[in-house]
């Protein structure tokens, strides 16, 4: 796996497929790789994706005992796109990620193309409570030990023996303690938004997303029905069919982005019954025949 120096630390990443660049973030305790494995088969097809690591996770170390602050991810994935040399690209964020997007848009509207946050909002409860009680390791231990063998599988290697217990508390203190998002902040992100919640995330409550969709200036939200926080991994193929609905739709607007963050001229590719083509080739199919398509592509 490759690394890249930002921010003071060695940030691992994965890098999959070609076209117009789109970093992805996973949520706390996760991985790049686990958190997005059923979009990489598909959106590989249409984007070079890059899947980094968060600092004290599978392959980037940190040790949480010298502190975990939302406002340190943000400097990283800055760092990182600096490093990776992409001036704008397509931002999607799950929970820790998709805070850390939410972030990094306020700061850098100007260099997103599109963003899509899943499994957030800006408001502090239920999300604070929820991660208290869900990543307290003494918790994990004694009732769900097959998470505690999943979370060393995926962190003692580089991290250390037991880091975990130390990065989820640590995780869960910062969730309490940064300072939500002001609505005048959150207006400054002008990229087309897709915002992204099951109707039983115990993180985020719809009412809440639908909020967050509402202070955005060119957002739209897409509920997942009978689905709780993780709705990429729980329901994977009405996701990717969203997803790809939210890019056909704002593929134009997302190739003069690229044009003004560049100034050179980007084509894009987008969903078509045949699969990824061109935007200067044939015309956009049915949403029907790209759906189906989906569906075929995600078996």
């Amino acid at each position: 796996m490759p690394h890249v120096s930002a921010n003071g630390i060695d940030i691992g990443y994965e890098v999959a497929g070609a076209g117009p660049p789109l970093v992805m973030l996973h949520g706390a305790s996760s991985s790049g790789r686990e958190d997005f494995a059923a979009q990489l088969p598909l959106y590989g097809q249409a984007f070079r994706c890059y899947l980094p690591d968060a600092r004290g996770h599978a392959t980037t170390r940190w040790d949480a005992a010298d502190g975990f602050r939302y406002e340190w991810l943000v400097e990283d994935l800055a760092g990182l796109v600096d490093a990776l040399h992409l001036d704008t690209f397509h931002l999607l964020g799950f929970s820790m990620g998709a805070a850390t997007a939410l972030g990094f848009a306020v700061r850098y509207p100007e260099r997103l193309r599109t963003l899509v946050l899943v499994g957030i909002s800006p408001e502090r409860e239920p999300r604070a409570s929820v991660a208290r009680r869900l990543f307290d390791p003494q918790r994990i231990l004694r009732h769900d030990p097959a998470w505690a063998a999943e979370l060393s599988r995926r962190h003692d290697p580089v991290q250390g023996e037991g880091s975990w217990q130390r990065l989820l508390p640590a995780v869960a203190n910062d969730v309490g303690a940064h300072e939500p998002h002001r609505p005048v902040e959150l207006r400054r992100i002008d990229a087309p938004t897709l915002i992204v919640a099951g109707d039983r995330d115990p993180f985020v409550p719809v009412d809440q997303a639908w909020r967050l969709r509402r202070q955005l200036p060119d957002a739209r939200l897409f509920v997942a029905p009978e689905c709780g926080h993780e709705v990429m991994l729980r329901r994977p193929a009405l996701f990717n069919e969203a997803l790809a609905g939210f890019y056909r739709s704002t593929e134009m607007v997302a190739t003069r982005r690229a044009q003004a963050g560049s100034g050179a001229s980007t084509p894009s590719r987008t969903i078509t019954a045949a699969g990824w083509s061109s935007s200067r080739g044939s015309a956009i199919a049915s949403v029907a025949a790209d759906a189906d398509w989906i569906r075929e592509a995600s078996r």
